[in-house]
């Protein structure tokens, strides 16, 4: 069998670097350059991986790590103002307000024992500050102890039982505090005390207005604005509710105050609709009547 000699064939561009420099390049060399620079690629490709899978996962702590920020931002004004009620109670220890605001802070914390002790400074140097009254039943039902929370309202309800002006200064602080079984006897409580009282009236219909009952709300608003016209936000709430409003002409009276003044023979005494259009309250006029001389 004949046998067939086969011959590399040269490459022309190198055998042309070779007579040019008279040297041989060498293949390898040519090749691990371009080793090299796949490797380099690869690392930086390695590199762009391991960076995307960081920012991955501080991604995914983000969400935790914001929280964390919010409430260490949060704790900054608790913290001052703390530090300055501390101050406060320095220059001045008989200050009720700021151990009442010291107290509302710790009971927030969870520390009731010292929010207790700073409610029981404050009502010892003034003994009328229904808010740190209801604040200290509110400590004893989140405590778990109903029962000296109910014995605490019933002896701050008691103390202000002659009072119509206290009563409602009590109800108003007890529903601050939303516990409306207390607010609602004290507002009761005021209401028997002073039935005519427009003040009254009108905070027994906010009081039902924010619970949502209607029919209540404008009976005691009704009643309020009957009592005293001169009541603005008392008249714009009637117009949210539907009611007529009928404002009577106002003239000069030498009469006592918290008397109606009566209108002059002759006078319009108009009907007004109270509506809201647009978030702005409008007073639209329903009919003209003259008052006939008596």
């Amino acid at each position: 069998m004949a046998k067939v000699e086969i011959r590399k064939r040269a490459d022309p561009i190198f055998s042309m670097e070779a007579r040019m420099t008279g040297k041989v390049k060498s293949r390898r060399i040519e090749t691990g350059c371009l080793a090299f620079g796949s490797s380099w690629i690869s690392l930086f490709a390695r590199a762009l991986i391991i960076l995307t899978c960081a920012l991955s996962l501080v991604g995914c702590d983000g969400g935790q790590t914001s929280a964390a920020k919010v409430d260490q931002i949060q704790s900054i004004p608790t913290a001052s103002r703390k530090a300055d009620l501390l101050q406060q109670l320095e220059r001045k220890f008989e200050n009720p307000q700021a151990h009442y605001e010291l107290g509302k802070l710790y009971q927030a914390e969870g520390l009731l024992p010292k929010a207790e002790y700073h409610y029981n400074v404050a009502m010892t140097f003034d003994p009328v500050l229904v808010e740190a009254q209801a604040a200290m039943v509110k400590l004893f039902l989140d405590s778990g102890d109903a029962a000296k929370g109910k014995t605490y309202a019933d002896v701050y309800i008691n103390q202000v039982s002659g009072s119509a002006v206290q009563s409602l200064r009590l109800a108003m602080a007890f529903q601050e505090v939303q516990l409306d079984e207390y607010a609602l006897a004290c507002y009761q409580q005021a209401l028997n005390l002073a039935p005519n009282s427009a003040r009254v009236n009108k905070q027994m219909g906010y009081y039902y207005l924010s619970k949502g009952d209607k029919v209540r709300a404008k009976e005691y608003l009704v009643r309020s604005f009957q009592l005293d016209p001169n009541q603005p936000e008392v008249a714009g709430e009637l117009g949210r509710l539907g009611v007529e409003v009928r404002i009577p002409q106002r003239t000069e009276t030498s009469g006592t105050q918290g008397e109606k003044p009566s209108a002059q023979p002759g006078a319009e005494e108009k009907t007004y609709k109270v509506q809201t259009r647009g978030g702005l309250i409008q007073v639209e006029p329903v009919r003209t009547k003259k008052v006939e001389k008596k």
